[in-house]
């Protein structure tokens, strides 16, 4: 799997009403949203050095990060996915598995899962023998997707962050979030290997610049 670009910036209420009005215009939500939407709910995990956290607070070029995800309460399909960053690009790969199997790697009880032709999960649970991974956080948000096929451009905008405080109980819908602070909306916007002027032209917003946002990092400020 290729590398992709990514824009990250921090946008406000108003920012979001002009830029949905925009794509709303030239291209067209994703298909797997509902009403424009779906919710996210992932479960990140760590070392005991919290390396992945402070990797993305310093800014290393290179590192990885793994997590549980799945959408609108659906736990039925439960993704594990590897998201890897490189000198400003990224990559992710995913696998799916099932919510029992999920419940095993947050309990580090692996004895009864197959990895047999499953690369990546199999990397995960060496990674959490030899490096101690452990899950950390849950983090909650809606998300409003778009696509547009050339250039494989993916436009999102995630709101109502919040956090499970230490909560890990992945799979239990009454798990208590609270919000972050400050309420951030974040625009996302990645591509291929170009990005169409038009969409280009879309997404820019005075006085908006690109950051280095981490949800999972601004949820571990409750640790």
């Amino acid at each position: 799997m290729v590398f992709r670009h990514e824009w990250k910036h921090e946008i406000s209420r108003s920012d979001m009403l002009c830029l949905r009005n925009r794509l709303n215009n030239v291209i067209h939500p994703d298909t797997h949203a509902t009403n424009g939407k779906y919710f996210i709910r992932s479960l990140y995990f760590d070392d005991l050095f919290d390396t992945a956290l402070r990797e993305k607070i310093d800014g290393v070029s290179v590192r990885e990060k793994f997590r549980l995800r799945y959408y609108n309460g659906d736990t039925s399909f439960i993704l594990l996915e590897k998201k890897s960053k490189r000198n400003g690009l990224c990559q992710k790969r995913q696998i799916l598995i099932t919510a029992e199997e999920a419940n095993a790697l947050i309990n580090h009880s692996f004895e009864n899962i197959n990895i047999e032709g499953r690369l990546l999960l199999g990397e995960f649970i060496f990674k959490m023998q030899s490096n101690g991974l452990r899950a950390k956080t849950i983090v909650d948000y809606e998300r409003e997707p778009f696509v547009y096929l050339p250039g494989n451009v993916r436009v999102t905008i995630d709101y109502n962050i919040r956090t499970g405080l230490m909560c890990t109980d992945f799979l239990n819908p009454e798990c208590a979030t609270v919000p972050v602070p400050a309420s951030p909306i974040i625009l996302e916007v990645k591509w291929d290997e170009f990005l169409p002027n038009i969409i280009r032209d879309i997404v820019q917003l005075r006085g908006r610049r690109t950051l280095a946002f981490s949800k999972y990092a601004v949820c571990r400020l409750y640790d």
